[in-house]
């Protein structure tokens, strides 16, 4: 294990190593040894998708919970190929490293309020933040790089969340038009990684203090931009998976001396060590996570703003869609409903006006048009619950469920017609057609297990 350990550390910057010694003084053979051991494997259960009690017994082992939120569990290294299991694709679970949840926790997005995640691909911290909303207020996701922005959009359309809003637009562009619209904003900033190269070798081939050095000026942009869509009275949450103090204490220096409306808070927690008088958190290997930074900032002026006029187009759909819906859903509502393209959405209320915002969902779509006719769509019934559904084809954990993930046809009875939700252990996986005693699988090629 030493020789590995030593083999690991051989791999990674000389003037990185330097400047861990020089930062953790007498830990830092502390941290040396943690190569010695797996990086941590860890996964968030999903409360919008089932409760923890149902859930846990659906695991097919007890799993550690990990001190970083109340829904993450450490992952052993003998778990694997968890995004086969059908609670993954379920959106039963989410898979991420222990110390990522730490963020959000700090955050403390509360049922009802408006939260910004402004940097969110992959799409953990927003999962995270939606199942704290527990479907109420609304999430606002937003990546600039539009191909991480449709990971982001798969994993929340996955998740079943039905109150956000996904973009792909430029900070500068969204903070100023959306300007003091919302409570609560993340900033998980890109950085330098440091965090990461446990289990990223990429990423400590990438570092060099230069690009430490840039990506603080990138994140300090960030968080100027940032302070306009929050609300007076509102929370700031910036975090990083970085170790260095130039893009975690000091950014938040700087941000504090350009911005006397905001003061540092204490993060209310008590995992990972004090930094920056004890208010904010770091995380390192030897605390129980790859690595994270959590600063919580508070916009304390209580001057007037001018919030965001207007809201989303609000359609009516027409009658030949909302019997469609019946037919298939039994959602309270189908409004306010707003149609994009071939499809059909429903919002979640409060959307402000979302032209020239680079949106890319809001809310989630019900159906579309496809060559004349209506057809339901799979990320409605992945927001669904089973009592939401008109037909069900309820599956247990097994032969029949897997073949449903591989995207094969399903016997049904042949009093079974039209368009039918599945379940794998009361969770919605997706839907099809049943005619024939058969079910046509409509399950997403992208998604299926091979």
């Amino acid at each position: 294990m030493k020789l590995k350990a030593a083999e690991n550390m051989k791999k990674l910057p000389v003037e990185f190593l330097t400047r861990m010694k020089r930062l953790l003084g007498s830990e830092y053979p502390a941290f040396e040894r943690s190569y010695e051991q797996p990086p941590f494997r860890g996964l968030r259960w999903n409360p919008l998708k089932c409760g923890r009690e149902r859930f846990e017994a659906l695991l097919d082992r007890p799993l550690q919970r990990a001190p970083f939120s109340p829904f993450t569990y450490y992952v052993p290294e003998t778990m694997d190929r968890l995004g086969h299991s059908y609670l993954h694709h379920a959106g039963a679970f989410y898979v991420q490293e222990p110390s990522a949840a730490s963020a959000v926790t700090v955050l403390d997005p509360r049922p009802g309020e408006r939260v910004l995640d402004l940097c969110a691909a992959p799409g953990g911290k927003s999962a995270q933040i939606a199942a704290c909303l527990a479907g109420t207020g609304l999430l606002w996701s937003n990546e600039v790089i539009r191909k991480r922005a449709a990971i982001l959009l798969s994993n929340i359309e996955r998740m079943g969340v039905r109150n956000a809003v996904v973009s792909s637009c430029e900070v500068e562009r969204l903070c100023g038009r959306l300007c003091a619209f919302f409570d609560k904003i993340l900033v998980d900033a890109p950085c330098s990684g440091e965090g990461m190269f446990r289990r990223e070798g990429e990423a400590a081939a990438e570092w060099s203090p230069e690009h430490v050095q840039a990506c603080a000026r990138r994140q300090q942009e960030i968080l100027n931009h940032a302070v306009q869509a929050l609300r007076p009275g509102g929370r700031l949450v910036y975090s990083t998976c970085t170790f260095s103090p130039e893009e975690n204490e000091g950014v938040v220096e700087a941000f504090l001396g350009a911005h006397p409306d905001f003061e540092l808070e204490d993060c209310g927690v008590h995992w990972g060590r004090p930094a920056l008088g004890g208010k904010a958190r770091r995380i390192y290997p030897m605390d129980g996570g790859e690595g994270h930074f959590v600063a919580a900032l508070r916009r304390v002026n209580t001057a007037e703003t001018s919030p965001p006029q207007g809201q989303a187009a609000w359609g009516q759909p027409s009658q030949a869609v909302r019997e469609f819906c019946r037919e298939v859903y039994r959602f309270a509502g189908l409004q306010p409903m707003l149609k994009a393209g071939e499809q059909f959405y429903l919002l979640p209320e409060g959307v402000p006006g979302l032209d020239g915002l680079g949106v890319l969902r809001a809310g989630f779509p019900v159906c579309e048009e496809k060559k004349g006719r209506l057809e339901p769509c799979h990320a409605a019934f992945m927001a669904a619950k089973p009592e939401e559904l008109v037909q069900l084809v309820p599956l247990e954990p097994g032969e029949c469920a897997g073949r449903f993930l591989r995207g094969e046809e399903i016997e049904l009875p042949p009093t079974m017609k039209g368009w039918c939700g599945v379940t794998i252990a009361d969770m919605t996986v997706g839907f099809g057609k049943a005619s024939g005693g058969r079910l046509k699988n409509r399950y997403p090629k992208g998604l299926r297990n091979h």
